[in-house]
């Protein structure tokens, strides 16, 4: 896509980032953003909160405060199996997560869709100079990560009759859970760079950080967290068909111990619905980013690894 030539675009298409900016005057700017899935859990409502919370990912991602929505919507308009209240029941979930956030949501736009679908376009507001990218990671940094892996292989579980509701809910809890307190904690400390956990794991999102080549990463294995049940999970075969993808792709720059399992190195790649934040924070700020997010309760709050001279992600 041709780069618009707009000085008002701070992020855009020519630098691919969580969300894009448009700077409105010298002290604010725009962050917009658009997210949508279909359903990761059973229960309507939960699935909602869900979609909603992965939409406002984005904004604090990029170290924005989101303040309105559009709701985006596939769903079947005659379905015996799908009545209009259970549509109902999503678009609940997904505005008490707004209201949670502070997030108006001001209409919306459905489509007639076999497959039901539900997210947010958002809007969140930012200083154009406290714009927190992808990029711009130091050697030296290290990474800090808000939450969990293994919502991939959680909910792959569920799909294939392996876990009930009892059984998700560790994932449920963390999925649903915002990033606004990750990102009050990144803004107040100070980040170099950060991105969200989503769709391409974290291998895949890491790889992102790293594509102006200014750092690679050493990460640490032993050290990153996983939702208790995910390994033996996916050891049993709930994969993602989009963590194998990630894998083979993350694969082009990241090098693995001989000695890894297979399972580990999936595990690595788990597509992630709504996951935490991974911040790239200087060292002396990083025992304060630390402490304020777990003052705030993020479901994580952990150094996973470090950015190095050395280009790509080693893992050990």
């Amino acid at each position: 896509m041709q780069p618009l030539a707009n000085p008002n675009v701070l992020v855009g298409t020519e630098s691919p980032d969580d969300a894009g900016v448009y700077r409105l005057s010298g002290d604010l700017a725009i962050v917009m953003t658009v997210d949508f899935f279909t359903p990761v859990v059973d229960d309507a409502r939960t699935y909602g909160a869900i979609a909603a919370a992965n939409s406002l990912s984005d904004v604090y991602a990029m170290g924005g405060e989101p303040f309105a929505a559009l709701n985006i919507v596939g769903f079947p308009a005659a379905s015996p199996d799908l009545p209009l209240t259970i549509l109902g029941d999503i678009l609940e979930g997904g505005a008490d997560k707004a209201r949670e956030a502070g997030v108006v949501i001001l209409g919306g736009h459905t489509v007639d869709d076999p497959e039901p679908k539900y997210g947010l376009a958002v809007l969140g507001r930012i200083h154009p100079d406290r714009i927190v990218k992808k990029g711009g990671a130091r050697p030296g940094d290290q990474l800090v990560l808000t939450k969990p892996l293994g919502t991939g292989v959680m909910t792959t579980a569920l799909k294939r009759g392996w876990l009930d509701t009892k059984g998700i809910e560790p994932a449920v809890q963390v999925m649903a859970m915002l990033n606004r307190d990750a990102c009050i904690a990144m803004n107040e400390v100070g980040a170099h760079a950060a991105t969200d956990v989503t769709g391409f794991g974290l291998l895949g999102h890491l790889g992102e950080m790293l594509r102006d080549g200014s750092a690679g990463v050493r990460l640490h294995h032993a050290k990153i967290p996983f939702l208790d049940g995910a390994r033996a999970l996916a050891e049993r075969g709930a994969i993602p068909g989009g963590t194998k993808k990630n894998l083979d792709k993350a694969m082009e720059i990241t090098r693995f111990p001989s000695e890894m399992p297979e399972v580990d190195r999936l595990l690595l790649a788990d597509a992630q619905t709504s996951g935490g934040l991974m911040i790239a924070v200087a060292p002396e700020k990083t025992e304060a980013l630390l402490a304020r997010l777990r003052e705030l309760r993020t479901p994580a709050a952990v150094v996973i690894g470090e950015f190095t001279e050395q280009p790509g992600i080693l893992v050990d």
